[in-house]
């Protein structure tokens, strides 16, 4: 992948993502819509940010017509993290895919853990499988929610730039590795809410709707804390999601039924080498 490739790779990867939510979206979830322009431009931030650290693991393939699917992976210590990863609608079942994912997992060869945030496309969940992942389906809770749910919360603060070692040292601790660089990207993209005490630390990243992006902490009760100070930020009136809840953090769940939000799964969190990392909510792409 080259720079220039950037703005075509996010067209690309919202059309293949949108054709695939379309395609395979239950009754009782939200008509699925293309991205919209702010999420496409956080999109090709990050990708940029990607592709300066890892050009190794960001691969495109391409015929007469142009591109036709895409990989973007990066490595963050000794982890090989996928960050994104499709093949044009009408592309599919030609072995582009299986060439892709070959050539970013070259990438992280040298990676002990691995990890990555998989839809529900049967193909794909099967070539994870076979590199030997090992597959966590993930909960969403969704809803609006109701003010009069909202505990008091104590001890959590707005984060800053200074907080980036501390939250290095959480994700090492809950994930085994940490964010570094890409903690500077969420940084300009999302609200951070920080809890530091004697009891416990962690971080939140934080949508303007209130959705928590990324939630990562040493403990549960400092991350049901974190969790409760982003859904406080949310508005009666629109519907949020508390996404990649994975079984290993039931936690998240007890908040969001608190809260009163639907329960529905989507998707797997597939692992290598590691267990699904808790308490923890793993971003989307960044993970």
């Amino acid at each position: 992948m080259r720079t220039e490739d950037v703005p075509a790779v996010e067209r690309l990867s919202s059309a293949a993502f949108h054709e695939l939510d379309s395609r395979t979206a239950a009754r009782d979830e939200p008509e699925p819509t293309p991205r919209p322009e702010h999420r496409s431009a956080r999109w090709i931030r990050r990708t940029t940010h990607l592709l300066t650290t890892d050009p190794g693991g960001c691969w495109v393939s391409e015929d007469d017509t142009g591109l036709t699917g895409f990989a973007i992976s990066f490595n963050r210590e000794l982890m090989w993290i996928l960050a994104s990863y499709g093949v044009r609608p009408g592309s599919q079942g030609q072995g582009i895919g299986r060439e892709l994912l070959a050539a970013a997992l070259q990438h992280g060869r040298g990676c002990l853990r691995g990890m990555l945030a998989a839809s529900h496309d049967p193909k794909a969940v099967r070539r994870y499988h076979l590199a030997g992942f090992a597959l966590h389906p993930q909960m969403v809770l969704r809803g609006p929610v109701p003010r009069e749910v909202l505990p008091v919360v104590t001890k959590v603060r707005p984060g800053t730039a200074g907080d980036i070692d501390l939250m290095n040292s959480i994700d090492r601790s809950t994930r085994g590795a940490a964010h570094l660089t890409d903690h500077e990207v969420l940084l300009e993209q999302l609200r951070l809410v920080v809890s530091d005490s004697s009891t416990g630390s962690g971080y939140a990243y934080v949508d303007e709707d209130g959705s928590p992006f990324l939630l990562a902490a040493t403990n549960r009760r400092t991350a049901t804390l974190l969790l409760w100070e982003a859904l406080a930020g949310s508005s009666p009136e629109h519907a949020i999601e508390i996404d990649h809840v994975t079984a290993a953090n039931a936690w998240a769940v007890d908040v969001g039924m608190t809260a009163r939000l639907a329960l529905h799964t989507r998707g797997y969190l597939a692992v290598r080498g590691m267990k699904p990392p808790a308490p923890y909510l793993h971003h989307g792409s960044l993970l």
